[in-house]
């Protein structure tokens, strides 16, 4: 089995992460290919040069990390096991205490494959041409830089209007990223496998707008009528270009999939339970509880 490994830098602990990992592909039989900024730390192992020769990737790092190893695959349906070396992660199979038991249940195949949609997302020049090109499998943001300025955005979906927005900026996301970006502005969390385009503004300056949700067959595309000069575009929040006005970024569904690893007894929705805390109540009620129990209190 031939695992690619992508990993964060920034992280403490790192060194002693690959060394449990290369302890654990002699036991198991795998063999790694680390990218090339890991490689230094990691020699004796391959260098990771051809995603589609790889059986799986292994993420060490948060979300950002693997967002970025899907980016990496360039969409070879290779399926990604996320570690998650931080605090949130939602994207994420397990955490770094759990690094053992992920690796070897991938060796010996008990996992699941999520199949996440992603976008394609296209900058068109004033001439129509296309200039830069990304997919994206949480979000693409279009937003005005360091101005305080609202930006008017004349938004539609295959060829008809929908509004013109007047706000910070617009999130355009999958499902994946509806609990990212789209979440903090506001918008609906999707189940991941439903298939959807999701369209939330930032900051809009009235009330009336609201995220709105499309089905994936539907063309998005955004253009700059009034505000700063020069716009920015953010693919994952983490690759993107600037923007003018006159130009249109047009966003649609990728024919390229990402592969999520899930292990059978996890789900959606007690990741969001454990990571958006929505069993706080029962929390909360343990809490007053014990209060209420202490001589003091009564």
């Amino acid at each position: 089995m031939r695992v690619g490994v992508v990993g964060h830098r920034g992280y403490d602990g790192l060194a002693d992460v690959l060394r449990r990992l290369g302890d654990l592909a002699r036991r198991l039989d795998i063999r790694l290919a680390f990218e090339p900024e890991l490689h230094t730390v990691a020699s004796e192992h391959d260098v990771l040069d051809d995603p589609s020769s790889l059986d799986a990737l292994l993420t060490l790092g948060g979300d950002g990390t693997l967002l970025r190893g899907a980016r990496a695959l360039d969409g070879s349906p290779v399926p990604i096991l996320g570690i998650n070396l931080g605090r949130l992660g939602f994207l994420t199979s397990c955490g770094i205490d759990d690094l053992e038991a992920g690796v070897e249940r991938l060796a010996r195949g008990d996992f699941q494959a999520e199949r996440r949609m992603t976008l394609d997302v296209r900058a068109l020049g004033t001439d129509g041409e296309e200039r830069m090109r990304w997919f994206a499998l949480n979000d693409v943001v279009l937003h005005k830089g360091g101005f305080a300025r609202m930006v008017s955005l004349d938004v539609a979906a295959n060829g008809e209007s929908i509004a013109s927005y007047s706000a910070d900026g617009i999130v355009v996301a999958t499902p994946t990223g509806s609990t990212a970006y789209n979440l903090s502005a506001g918008g609906p969390i999707v189940y991941p496998t439903v298939e959807s385009i999701i369209l939330t503004p930032i900051s809009p300056h009235t009330m009336s707008v609201r995220p709105l949700v499309l089905p994936p067959s539907a063309e998005v595309t955004l253009r700059a009528e009034d505000g700063p000069e020069e716009l920015l575009v953010t693919v994952d929040g983490q690759v993107g270009t600037t923007f003018a006005r006159g130009e249109t970024l047009a966003i649609s569904r990728s024919e390229r999939a990402v592969q999520i690893v899930r292990f059978p007894g996890t789900s959606f929705f007690a990741r969001m339970r454990l990571k958006l805390g929505w069993g706080g109540l029962v929390d909360r009620d343990e809490r007053r509880e014990e209060r209420v129990g202490r001589p003091q209190d009564r």
